[in-house]
């Protein structure tokens, strides 16, 4: 696997001498976009590559939000913090959930059956019953698995204790070894494992985010929250037994491919273009219904891990029972 900087290059090799083909009209938004970011670049060949990259990415999202307005998409694009970078640096980023370690928790998988489906809520919202903790942001690190897995535990704790309270992404990424790869991805049910077996998981104050990988320091006397087990399934894309436990449990660990997500901005995303290949985790919140041009249209309350700036101040929209977008309903687990 090439590393960020060897694509850059050669990238920037193919692409060559480029700089005279920006946009100058677009100078005022490029500096405002990177004041937003908070990006800072060589001076240079780099910014001239990276300002290449945003203006192909600009184009891209104008011509389908064009479309969108004319009622060809169900969502907007949008510029983030990902539109300088090339579309092999983002899958080398943000492809942050291997599900092959899956097969190392030694956990069986659970059957649905339809049968035992209890009564389904039409619709249901866990951020305003009190289970979600604000939108966190993993940055550069893969460890969109971590952020996943403690979003479930903290809504499990809530549930047992009545306190909502973050958790700490960077214990698992240090001290869960023996189950994950730290930043360069996981899986949440090895982590739910970890927190099982460890007796216990601290706290975002006790164990701050570093997004990075260091030595364990678990701080055995300050113990936030634990598990007694954990869900696993592997599914082909049964969304009906997804919507079951989100209805009835509460706030469930979900994979999903990143590439869709890549530029959402607002609206219910749908795109048969979408990749069922699993890279990331996610948190499924809760799932509604909207009425759109005289349809009803289903869709997941997603919350992700980068940052408020993103998508709906860091939540998506996913279409629901629209042919398995971005493969969810494939994997997926929860702690008990």
């Amino acid at each position: 696997m090439l590393s960020i900087s060897v694509v850059a290059m050669i990238s920037l090799v193919l692409l060559g001498t480029f700089s005279a083909a920006l946009d100058p009209a677009l100078e005022q938004a490029w500096n405002d976009w990177k004041s937003t970011h908070d990006k800072v670049y060589s001076e240079g060949k780099e910014e001239a590559f990276r300002r290449a990259i945003w203006e192909k990415n600009l184009a891209m999202v104008e011509q389908h939000n064009r479309e969108e307005a004319l009622g060809e998409h169900t969502y907007r694009m949008g510029m983030n913090q990902f539109s300088d970078w090339t579309d092999e640096e983002f899958n080398e980023r943000m492809s942050c959930f291997n599900p092959d370690l899956a097969e190392e928790t030694g956990e069986n998988e659970t059957i649905f059956q339809e049968s035992d489906t209890p009564e389904i809520p039409k619709r249901v919202d866990w951020r305003s019953q009190g289970y979600v903790t604000p939108v966190k942001d993993q940055c550069h690190c893969g460890s969109c698995w971590a952020f996943s897995a403690t979003g479930a535990l903290e809504a499990l704790h809530f549930k047992n204790t009545g306190k909502l309270v973050s958790l700490s992404e960077q214990n698992l990424l240090d001290c869960a070894r023996k189950h994950e790869d730290g930043c360069e991805g996981g899986f949440y049910s090895s982590a739910f494992k970890y927190v099982r077996d460890n007796n216990g998981i601290n706290s975002e104050k006790t164990y701050p985010y570093k997004a990075e990988q260091g030595p364990c320091r678990y701080n055995r006397r300050k113990p936030e929250a634990t598990c007694s087990g954990f869900k696993d399934y592997y599914l082909n894309g049964n969304e009906r037994h997804l919507e079951n436990l989100v209805g009835t449990v509460g706030p469930i660990s979900v994979s999903v491919n990143a590439a869709c997500l890549r530029h959402y901005e607002s609206g219910i995303l749908y795109s048969k273009k979408c990749s069922k290949k699993l890279n990331h985790a996610v948190l499924a919140v809760g799932y509604d219904t909207v009425k759109r041009h005289g349809k009803t249209a289903e869709y997941w309350i997603l919350k992700n891990s980068w940052g408020r700036r993103w998508g709906q101040k860091g939540y998506g929209f996913l279409a629901k029972k629209a042919g398995n977008q971005g493969g969810i309903g494939r994997h997926y687990g929860y702690p008990i």
